[in-house]
């Protein structure tokens, strides 16, 4: 029987997830929008600024509906979460910010959070999003 993972591990591993995630994200928000939809679970939720979209083919339609982007994160954040509360299911909080400039809008800022959970098959891990909450953070001037 293996050793039991100490948390510092787990922490350490959520953030190399993280960090590697939150590249793939952008850049394929950016540049490859067509596919994004893939790195969501078929049943994935999207809150986008109070509006919800549920499922992969309705998280297609609704990025091919944005105009092109051009994402910058300033800084993430990350934390596993405790398997009781994700019926043992590998799960990864992440939570970005930073600035996003649609065609045609001007410059914005962000914060972004991410339910990331492992997918194992043929013992290979890929993280997919179970849940994705991003929101426009704009103060008044």
């Amino acid at each position: 029987m293996a050793a039991p993972v100490d948390f510092k591990t787990y922490v350490d591993q959520a953030c190399k997830a993280a960090e590697e995630f939150a590249n793939i994200y952008y850049e394929t928000m950016d540049k490859r929008r067509r596919v994004l939809s893939r790195l969501y679970l078929d049943k994935a939720t999207l809150v986008w600024n109070g509006n919800a979209v549920s499922g992969q083919a309705a998280l297609a339609d609704f990025f091919e509906m944005l105009p092109s982007s051009e994402f910058q994160v300033s800084l993430f954040d990350c934390q596993p979460v405790h398997e009781q509360a994700t019926l043992n299911q590998t799960t990864v909080l992440v939570v970005t910010c930073g600035t996003v400039k649609f065609d045609g809008s001007k410059q914005r800022y962000f914060n972004q959070s991410f339910l990331l959970t492992a997918q194992t098959t043929n013992n290979n891990t890929v993280w997919r999003i179970a849940s994705d909450c991003f929101r426009f953070q704009d103060w008044p001037s």
